[in-house]
């Protein structure tokens, strides 16, 4: 866990004028997670994002991590970020105790884990993120009330930790490049050399 960073809470804050309420923006490799009435948004292609919420209290967070292919090699340069995704959950979840949720009230929404590599279908790289974050819930003993994961598209999305209600758009042609650059990035973070497939808008799904 050396080189990550300790507690990597999103720091981008704004207010959405669709929704007319404050907002925090999560990138790649950040989590959020708050008592306050607020909406949490997050772009997601082959990486995976845990909405997980108690849902009598309404305190909430999302997180958005990559796992790269690493077929559990020890020496692989993506075998931390596999280390990384189990940090990834296991801070949020922590997090969530320490602001007053309790383990027995809490249950997750997951999403993304999208096929988005072209050329790279082999490599299944959405579907070991799926795996990893079902997985992961299940020995936690946290119910997934939603799954929406795989299929071929990128997703756009937006959580409301109070209502636990959750907005997924499917993103089909032309996704931003900042998007696209951000991902990247964390991709040569970890040490993953995967190219993203340009995508852009499409339907919205509520759950």
């Amino acid at each position: 866990m050396s080189k990550l960073q300790t507690k990597p809470l999103a720091q981008g804050h704004y207010f959405d004028k669709t929704f007319d309420c404050k907002a925090v923006r999560i990138l790649p490799g950040e989590y959020f997670y708050t008592e306050q009435n607020l909406m949490m948004t997050t772009v997601l292609g082959s990486c995976v994002a845990a909405c997980i919420r108690d849902r009598v209290r309404g305190i909430g967070g999302m997180n958005h991590f990559l796992l790269p292919d690493g077929a559990g090699d020890a020496d692989s340069p993506v075998s931390e970020s596999m280390r990384y995704g189990a940090y990834a959950m296991e801070v949020l979840i922590n997090d969530l105790l320490k602001a007053g949720a309790r383990r027995e009230h809490l249950e997750a929404k997951v999403f993304g884990g999208g096929n988005v590599l072209p050329g790279m279908t082999s490599i299944n790289v959405g579907a070991r993120n799926a795996r990893f974050v079902l997985n992961y819930l299940q020995t936690d003993n946290i119910p997934v009330l939603v799954e929406d994961l795989l299929d071929i598209y990128p997703r756009k999305i937006c959580f409301f930790p109070h209502s636990g209600k959750v907005m997924v758009r499917k993103l089909k042609q032309n996704l931003d490049n900042a998007v696209l650059t951000t991902e990247r990035e964390y991709q040569k973070r970890l040490g993953a050399t995967l190219k993203q497939a340009p995508v852009s808008g499409g339907d919205i799904d509520l759950f």
